[in-house]
């Protein structure tokens, strides 16, 4: 379909009858089903995934050393976010700073036998200030002097990463990781833009001719702003 534009306005979408739109919705849903159906059955092939054993990490909490297997608290699953930290840095990610502050009511989880947290390699005093500045609700720890962030993918100076593990007794195994865009699965800001009709309106995106598209990240929120709204002293 054509789109149409107008001096100093971005391209609209083709305007059609009631009739036309639910048929090309009706052929929408064929896929967005097939998406559906295809995500059930990525999420049973990892319900099979085997898992491996983990070292008994110590990692430091808002109150001091905490074993590996205690973050869990009364759960048998952990959600862990490996927050990207870079050493004396007065910002840290936006992204990981955006991306973790969406999650202000877990308690929901905890129906379901799990707890998410954030781990980063900062040392706790600086990552639990920065939580604060930045307004940040989740529980937070750090491994700094431990080599857990390096062994689940996010090292010092290094990327984020999601990892999943299971608690039987003492022992903890992993699951499941991803990074990169595997993590978007979890946040619910993307979702909510790509119903959008002009979607991310990231360059890399397929879109129609005239649709408004910036370089990637460019509207994404700053941690700057993200403190300036829900940090100490913000709006």
């Amino acid at each position: 379909m054509s789109t149409r534009s107008n001096a100093g306005s971005p391209a609209l979408p083709a305007v059609v009858d009631a009739s036309a739109w639910e048929e090309e919705l009706a052929a929408l849903r064929v896929r967005e089903k097939a998406a559906t159906r295809e995500l059930d059955a990525i999420a049973a092939q990892r319900r099979r995934l085997p898992m491996v054993a983990m070292p008994d990490y110590v990692l430091e909490g808002e109150e001091g050393p905490v074993r590996l297997a205690e973050i869990f608290g009364d759960h048998p699953q952990l959600i862990v976010y490996s927050h990207m930290w870079h050493e004396g840095a007065e910002w840290q990610c936006p992204g990981c700073t955006g991306f973790t502050t969406q999650f202000t009511r877990l308690e929901g989880l905890e129906n379901f036998d799990a707890r998410f947290v954030i781990v980063t390699q900062g040392p706790i005093d600086e990552a639990l200030a920065y939580k604060r500045k930045v307004g940040n609700k989740m529980t937070w720890y750090s491994t700094a002097d431990s080599s857990f962030g390096s062994d689940v993918g996010a090292p010092p100076n290094g990327g984020f990463a999601v990892n999943v593990f299971l608690r039987d007794g003492d022992k903890v195994y992993r699951t499941w990781h991803t990074d990169g865009r595997g993590t978007e699965q979890l946040s619910h800001l993307f979702p909510l833009i790509d119903l959008l009709p002009y979607g991310r309106q990231e360059e890399w995106q397929d879109s129609p001719e005239g649709w408004p598209q910036s370089p990637t990240y460019s509207r994404w929120a700053s941690s700057q702003e993200i403190a300036a709204a829900y940090g100490e002293g913000g709006n």
